[in-house]
């Protein structure tokens, strides 16, 4: 196991858990960093969901219950028990994204909320990789993760949404970054609004039961 990779705690996801959260479940919730962070902060009952038994193993030291192994109807998760349930960079990991939302919807509450983060495909440093130095390699981590099923820019990740029959109520990018000098100056002057979804390198995706 990379100790590294799965120990990112993305506290910065904390902010997008609404404070009436009583009980989330953390979907790829790797060694509990997440969840940890966010009880931190708050009383909050976290549950996660991880294949890797060593990250597993370690989530339960932080977290109230993990259940180790994949995230589908086997795993014995109660239904209509959560407030909230994350997708911290999870989701692009799954053979198909919307089974795991659908699942994700008969295990929240009325009213619950999906709030996920997901990798952008349009991230500029990624599109450079295409275009400029005409290629597609592998990463052990970043949005061409190795690990990676799926890929989503800004409008997929809508249509997703929108097509598991949900309502969307947020949509903010996150972790942006841009070229410095004339180049992007250029860029954003020929392009405008055709290249403002390049800036970040995930977006976060807040979502509701209709």
């Amino acid at each position: 196991m990379d100790a590294e990779y799965y120990s990112n705690a993305r506290s910065k996801m904390t902010e997008f858990v609404p404070p009436g959260c009583i009980t989330l479940l953390d979907v790829g919730c790797g060694c509990g960093g997440f969840g940890r962070a966010l009880k931190a902060q708050r009383q909050v009952e976290v549950w996660g969901v991880e294949p890797v038994r060593e990250a597993a193993q370690e989530a339960r030291i932080h977290l109230d219950r993990v259940v180790e192994g994949l995230f589908d109807e086997a795993a014995g998760l109660p239904m209509a028990f959560f407030d909230v349930v994350t997708f911290n960079d999870s989701l692009e990991h799954f053979p198909d994204e919307m089974l795991p939302l659908k699942l994700a919807q008969n295990l929240l509450k009325p009213n619950g909320l999906i709030v996920a983060s997901i990798p952008n495909f349009r991230y500029l440093e990624n599109i450079k990789h295409i275009l400029l130095e005409k290629d597609f390699k592998y990463t052990d981590a970043g949005i061409l993760d190795k690990t990676h099923l799926r890929f989503f820019t800004l409008k997929s990740m809508k249509r997703l949404f929108e097509n598991a029959g949900m309502e969307i109520l947020t949509v903010q990018g996150i972790n942006p970054h841009w070229w410095s000098g004339w180049k992007l100056f250029l860029l954003r002057s020929l392009f405008r609004h055709h290249v403002e979804d390049m800036k970040h390198l995930q977006y976060v995706v807040v979502a509701k039961i209709k």
